[in-house]
């Protein structure tokens, strides 16, 4: 089945364990990391396309480009949400990414990009 632009995908999280930080302990309290911030939106669209994928295909990331808006505190429910709005050459794959507070507080936004390579499955 071909990849096709449009489709999306969203997941929830807790901030909570690895994707925490306290900034070396400068904070006082600990918050959803850049990094975490940026796991999450390169897992959920990894996994958006992935059922979509030919036998022995899987995605790698090569490109994000976010920005980390607001803080969340630990314990905070969060969505990701990742749409696919472009694919070249069947390989090259672009996502809208977005993390919000389950009260609708913007968090992080940007794209980010993945490209479709062999693996075994």
């Amino acid at each position: 089945m071909p990849l096709e632009v449009g489709i999306e995908a969203s997941d929830s999280f807790t901030v909570d364990g690895r994707l925490l930080t306290d900034v070396g302990g400068t904070l006082g309290v600990s918050v959803l990391s850049t990094p975490g911030m940026i796991a999450m939106m390169e897992r959920t669209s990894a996994m958006l396309v992935y059922p979509l994928l030919e036998q022995g295909q899987a995605t790698v990331g090569f490109e994000v480009c976010v920005k980390h808006v607001a803080g969340a505190l630990e314990g905070t429910g969060c969505i990701v949400r990742s749409k696919l709005v472009e694919v070249i050459d069947s390989r090259k794959l672009r996502f809208e990414v977005s993390v919000v507070t389950d009260d609708d507080r913007t968090i992080g936004v940007g794209t980010h990009e993945r490209r479709v390579v062999g693996a075994a499955r």
